[in-house]
């Protein structure tokens, strides 16, 4: 019987220790309400305030002590989009489905930079917050949810110039903007997928948040932003689909301004791979997560 053992029984038995010896031997194990890979709902809508917490908590960290504050939610997209109309618009003349470059451009940057920021952001989220994993239980999927939510907040500002883009080149939107609302929803659901994969795996081994740069740059070349969808072949359509960007971009276009063709196919191949990624993505945050207070 181990010493340990034997202080113990005699703490129970009633003999005398000392405190300090006491608390030694005395632990409080936490551990989640849920088992497996299975995803606690309940647990996740007790927790509710909390993700709200981490939501105004991202906003006001992101713009501290900045000069422009909210004001680079616009600058980024909107700059970059004057370089792409420069440089693939008027010197490459690059087709763009009979849309004005600038409004071309900005369609497909404003839900890649949002895609990007909320990718960049939830991939450290666990780790930034190692003070908290290492101390409380709560449901660490919180993380990298909240830094997709909050994202939201200056897509919507970033939007606010598009609106502006569209009525001084004249464009009306047609029936096809209803859908819109769909295509962010898959916008949003393609950050969160491949967030869970990164931010559980950052949590393990920190060279992912040195990769991301590198993989953020090449899925923008490998999305429709700086060219259009319809320059894939169509027999190849349904596999540049498994790329969830490249539906979610093209859908944007189509339904913001009603130009070009329909995505149907190259959307529906998206979503299929999105669902693939945020089932996958669930299932392993959750196998890691237990294991996430001991490593990070």
């Amino acid at each position: 019987m181990t010493s340990a053992t034997t202080k113990l029984k005699a703490v129970n038995a009633g003999e005398r220790t000392t405190p300090l010896e006491t608390l030694l031997h005395l632990r409080t194990l936490i551990v989640p309400q849920h088992s497996g890979s299975r995803l606690n709902w309940a647990e996740l809508w007790a927790y509710r305030e909390l993700l709200y917490f981490f939501v105004w908590r991202d906003l006001k960290v992101r713009y501290k002590q900045t000069a422009i504050g909210v004001g680079w939610a616009v600058i980024q997209p909107l700059f970059t989009m004057a370089i792409f109309a420069l440089v693939f618009g008027r010197l490459a003349k690059m087709p763009s489905d009979g849309l004005p470059y600038p409004v071309f451009y900005y369609t497909a940057l404003l839900p890649w930079t949002y895609f990007a920021g909320a990718l960049t952001h939830a991939t450290n989220s666990v780790v930034e917050h190692q003070s908290m994993v290492t101390k409380v239980y709560f449901p660490r999927v919180l993380l990298p949810v909240s830094a997709v939510l909050s994202g939201l907040a200056d897509f919507a500002l970033a939007f606010s110039v598009l609106i502006g883009l569209v009525l001084v080149y004249g464009i009306v939107p047609t029936a096809a903007i209803l859908l819109w609302p769909l295509f962010l929803l898959l916008a949003v659901a393609t950050a969160l997928a491949v967030s869970l994969w990164l931010s559980a795996l950052n949590a393990l081994y920190r060279d992912v948040r040195y990769a991301v740069p590198f993989l953020v740059q090449l899925w923008l070349f490998a999305s429709p932003v700086a060219y259009p969808a319809a320059l894939v072949p169509p027999d190849w359509r349904w596999l540049y689909g498994l790329n969830p960007m490249a539906g979610v971009i093209d859908g944007f276009r189509w339904s913001l301004t009603g130009h070009g063709q329909s995505p149907g196919l190259l959307v529906l191949a998206s979503t299929v791979a999105v669902i693939c990624l945020l089932v996958g993505g669930l299932m392993y945050f959750q196998r890691v997560e237990g294991t996430m207070a001991d490593r990070v």
